[in-house]
Formats: C-alpha cells, structure tokens, sequence
C-alpha cells in the first residue's frame, strides 16, 4: 500500500512515516500544499493523509483541486481545529475523513483501514432507486422525478450510504463509522448537519419525504 503525507511539521510527518511504514505501507512526505499537488496528481496513491494548515497552498484547496481534477483517492485531513464549520469545510470540498489533532498511532491505522474498506465495500449494482429518487454510482449522478440534484461528495456518499439499506434504521454512531470513518463522537452534530443539508436538497418542493427521523434513535430512507 502507498500513501502519500502531505504536512509541513517535519517531526510530525516522520513520526507518521515510521509509524505506518511499520505495516508496511509505502509512505512519501511533501512539506507542502504545492508539492503535496504535485506528487497527488502524478503518482498512484492508495490513500492521502492531507494536513490542512499548509504553507503555500492550504489543504482545503490541495483537497479542492485533486477533487476538481477527478482524483477519487481516498484523502483523510489532519486539523488542529475541532470545530464543526473547519471541519464540514473539508468534507466540503471532498474529503473523506478528518483526524484532530493530536491523535494516537493506533487510531489513525483504524481511519486508514476503514477508508480502504469503504473504498472496496460497494454494491454489484451502480444505480439504485427508493421511489422516484435515482442515484447512479458511475455518473455521480442523482435525479428526483427527473429533476438533477446537485450534491457535494459527502453529500452524495451519505446518500448512496442510506438509499443502499431503505427502511433500515440508521444510526448516528454507524453513519459516522461508515460514511465518515470515524468512530463516533458525542461533541460533534456532523450527521445531522449533512442529513438537513439532503432534506434540503432531495425532499424540499417534492410531495413526499423520503429521509424520515427517529427520535432518539436514527435516520432512514424510505417510500
């Protein structure tokens, strides 16, 4: 496996080299966001480790312009900011994950592997379909009786993560797993913030809701 660290803290980024490379994983380092581009764009990664507070080029926009490019590695941003709006700003833009720090060794394999395993978890089938709402996983593309929705890509995984078990029950703790990576934690509202920002977009000026609350217990979609 080969991953690419972007990170301009030279201790820090050994620290993470040495620690990876002890399972053996293939690790190269760019101190910044120009080059941290670069090396993306023209090598094959299995999976960037993206810092945000970059010199040069910050990594929201390394992460903005990889995604524009039609990059779909996995990317996991690493912050010293803990707040929801830095956070959703990165997800925003295409991330898949996001590690606080500082963070133990342990935890970040954990996000690594659940990365990778999401990236390979997919169904057989590309399109799916509950009601009149039609995601297709090739195109990146969804449609509500016709109408196109425009969806940024956590949006667009979120949903393709809830249409794929309709009517099944889904909780915060296991969207955050699945669609995030990332174990669960009670201090953040990020589920809720991206289930508001769907309704917003796939049942707003519709007749009927299909992202439905439980209270107290989940989300699920469903006719």
């Amino acid at each position: 496996m080969r991953l690419l660290v972007v990170e301009d803290e030279s201790a820090f980024a050994s620290f993470i080299r040495e620690g990876l490379q002890s399972e053996a994983c293939s690790v190269d380092v760019a101190a910044d966001g120009v080059q941290g581009f670069e090396m993306a764009s023209k090598n094959p990664y299995d999976l960037i480790l993206l810092d945000v507070g970059l010199p040069n080029l910050s990594g929201i926009e390394v992460c903005r312009r990889l995604r524009e490019s039609g990059l779909q590695v996995p990317i996991l941003m690493l912050t010293a900011r803990d707040t929801v709006e830095d956070k959703v700003q990165g997800l925003e833009v295409g991330a898949d994950d996001y590690l606080t720090k500082p963070f133990a060794l342990e935890e970040l394999k954990a996000r690594i592997k659940a990365l990778l395993r999401r990236q390979t978890d997919g169904s057989a089938s590309p399109t799916v379909q509950v009601a009149d709402l039609v995601l297709d996983a090739n195109a990146h593309e969804v449609r509500r009786s016709g109408r196109t929705i425009d969806l940024t890509p956590k949006e667009f995984a979120l949903l393709e993560f809830m249409m794929r078990r309709p009517g099944r029950v889904l909780t915060r703790p296991v969207i955050q797993e699945r669609v995030w990576g990332a174990s669960h934690d009670s201090r953040t509202n990020v589920v809720d913030v991206y289930i508001r920002r769907l309704r917003q977009k796939v049942d707003q000026g519709f007749d009927r809701p299909l992202i439905r609350t439980l209270r107290g217990v989940g989300y699920q979609i469903k006719p």
